[in-house]
């Protein structure tokens, strides 16, 4: 569906801090007069002040080719297409989710900030007379709408041609000059496949994900800062700020909760913490109970959300009926004063980032705020006020560059700081704002404000009156290390494991010859051995010598189905394989092998033997761990971790043989 109406008068330029040569008289629009030209080559490294000790192997090699860096300058023939003549208005085209759809409060809400700006532009004299017009297109995601549809949702090819049409029906039939929106990550790389073809700028100012602009189709312009700033700026808080190590991660299964997390878990490796644990939730859940319990059950010290503020406060809420006591933090979409009314106490000390400071006292902002509120009957939130200031710049790029849409394009990627109404943005070559974040904290039922940093010196000590903003690496790369592997022990934190079922102990031998092994001598005599405890002891051979998938189903069998305790690994290979299938079924192996690869890879499961012990030692030490812990598959592993001598061997909590 698709709607437009006429907004009024008209508009002189909306001039804030644009590139050089773009500013005009207050009041006045150039109308193209003098337009800004192509813009000019820049770099800017690193890409997003992305600090060096969360850069992808930053500490080992230097990339030889930096993307990103330098500005993708449009190099076609679009800026000799001539101005229109005998336009009645100027028209912008508006994709959001207005109607029917689950984030149409957060779409109503863009639209009211985009409307109020072209408002007051048109009451200034729009441009040289002719007013600016939106033409409204709803952002219609049906594979999000069950909630608003029903199980009877339309599933035909419209899933993924809704914002493709709308696109062509904007460029096309509205004869739009540029595009404003979306929300959705997906509808907004649909909409920015057409403007590559169709030439048209896209301006986007809710839509966190950070391929949108990777993708170096040069038409894209965003004023909110992306998922990279905010999951780095989220993890130099949690973990060099307030050295947590054990984080957890709880976020919608849709595609802003997919890539929102996705650079926080790259920024945790990098820093040597890997996130603990990851739950998804599906939109339009309310129920986190289960979800909560495997968090808890996990031992995190704090939880980042991916999520909107409604969900936030409930899961605010049931976190504190379960008595967890973690520390919480969250995407810049689960912070503001609905989720503040709706948590009540329970939001006490929850952190966010967010894109500006909409607590301080700046004229403009306080002013915004006032005829905001007159004219929707609600204040400005996030939504709002950044889709104000985008589409403020998109008004003065039209003035400044005239009716043509390479030259508009031209004059958004002109655009190197801007002072809007949220306050001083800074715009790297790929046109998006890289601005540094706030961090909002709930204390005492209210939201406080300070700028928050990536750059790990100024996160320790800021100094007074020092911007957090920086594009230079001060480390030494040859003192920092890139991340930290076993230097602080290695240990289990997922859910409790069961005790194994009544009857015979059972343990995998897997390797070379494995059913000879078992029939040795030796072997059998310390399986004799193992019943003083009462309980009968078993080996399950699984002969590596024959087809991999073959052992491997046999693996499989023996782990799932005989519930085995353990698995004893004869040789380099038959270990590498038994520690993948550790990771899934929680089991200790011990390596007969003198490959220390295998304990480099903070895998809590693996125990190195050096690859002369005999096959009954090893059996041996697992009797006597058992004897201690219990038929228990993660107790028994706590008695190899300890340190304490058991029949013989000791061992690191990296599962490394200690040396006696």
């Amino acid at each position: 569906m698709r709607k437009g109406w006429l907004l009024a008068a008209c508009v002189g330029a909306v001039c804030a801090v644009m590139g050089a040569g773009q500013t005009t008289a207050k009041g006045t629009c150039a109308c193209g007069a003098h337009p800004p030209g192509p813009p000019k080559d820049r770099t800017v490294e690193p890409y997003a002040g992305e600090p060096a000790d969360l850069s992808p192997y930053e500490k080992f090699s230097k990339p030889y080719y930096l993307y990103y860096t330098h500005p993708n300058i449009y190099t076609g023939s679009g800026r000799d297409i001539p101005d229109p003549k005998n336009l009645t208005e100027v028209r912008i085209g508006f994709l959001g989710p207005i109607e029917n759809n689950p984030d149409q409060v957060s779409g109503l809400r863009m639209l009211h900030g985009a409307q109020l700006a072209v408002e007051e532009a048109n009451a200034r004299g729009g441009y040289g007379g002719k007013p600016f017009r939106l033409m409204l297109h709803n952002d219609y995601n049906n594979w999000q709408a069950k909630a608003s549809y029903g199980p009877e949702r339309p599933t035909d090819p419209g899933i993924w041609g809704s914002p493709s049409d709308e696109a062509v029906k904007m460029v096309y039939d509205d004869q739009d000059w540029a595009i404003f929106g979306s929300i959705n990550s997906e509808s907004t790389h649909i909409i920015l496949r057409v403007a590559l073809k169709a030439e048209i700028p896209i301006v986007n100012s809710a839509s966190t994900d950070p391929t949108i602009p990777e993708t170096y189709i040069p038409w894209y312009f965003t004023d909110l800062q992306d998922d990279r700033v905010q999951c780095f700026t989220l993890a130099r808080r949690i973990f060099t700020e307030l050295d947590l190590k054990r984080v957890g991660i709880l976020r919608v299964n849709n595609r802003y909760g997919r890539m929102g997390v996705g650079k926080f878990r790259d920024a945790s490796r990098r820093l040597g913490h890997p996130v603990v644990i990851e739950q998804k939730y599906l939109p339009g859940d309310t129920d986190f109970t289960r979800e909560l319990k495997i968090i808890q059950g996990s031992r995190t010290d704090s939880i980042v959300l991916w999520a909107d503020e409604t969900e936030t406060a409930n899961i605010l809420k049931q976190m504190k009926s379960l008595g967890m006591k973690q520390r919480v933090f969250g995407s810049y979409r689960t912070l503001g004063p609905d989720m503040l009314a709706a948590a009540s106490s329970a939001a006490e000390g929850f952190e966010a980032v967010f894109p500006y400071n909409p607590t301080r006292k700046d004229p403009r902002w306080i002013a915004f705020n006032q005829r905001f509120l007159a004219r929707y009957h609600e204040p400005p939130e996030q939504f709002a006020s950044l889709a104000y200031d985008a589409m403020n710049a998109l008004l003065d790029s039209i003035c400044a560059a005239g009716l043509n849409r390479a030259r508009i394009h031209d004059a958004l990627a002109d655009i190197q700081e801007y002072d809007g109404v949220t306050g001083h943005m800074v715009f790297d070559p790929n046109q998006k704002n890289v601005a540094p974040m706030y961090l909002g904290t709930v204390h005492n039922g209210a939201i406080s404000y300070k700028l928050a940093t990536m750059d790990k010196e100024r996160a320790a000590q800021p100094s007074a009156g020092e911007s957090a903003f920086s594009v230079q690496r001060t480390e030494d790369a040859s003192v920092t290390p890139y991340a930290r592997v076993g230097e602080d022990g290695v240990s289990y934190a997922g859910p409790q494991r069961p005790d194994v079922p009544a009857g015979p102990v059972r343990v995998v031998l897997f390797g070379p010859g494995a059913n000879l092994v078992v029939e040795s001598a030796a072997v059998q005599k310390q399986l004799t051995a193992g019943k003083t405890s009462g309980r009968a002891w078993e080996l399950l051979p699984v002969a590596s010598d024959q087809n991999w998938g073959a052992a491997s189903t046999q693996l499989v069998h023996a782990l799932w189905d005989e519930n085995a305790l353990a698995i004893i690994a004869l040789d380099r290979n038959a270990a590498h394989l038994s520690e993948q299938l550790a990771l899934k079924a929680f089991v200790p192996v011990v390596a007969l092998s003198d490959d220390k690869a295998l304990t480099s890879t903070n895998v809590p499961w693996i125990f190195r033997l050096p690859a002369g012990t005999e096959p009954a030692a090893a059996l041996r030490m697992v009797q006597t761990a058992e004897a201690r812990s219990g038929a228990n598959p993660e107790r028994l592993r706590d008695v190899l971790a300890s340190g304490d001598d058991v029949a013989g061997a000791a061992f690191l909590s990296t599962g490394e043989p200690r040396q006696h």
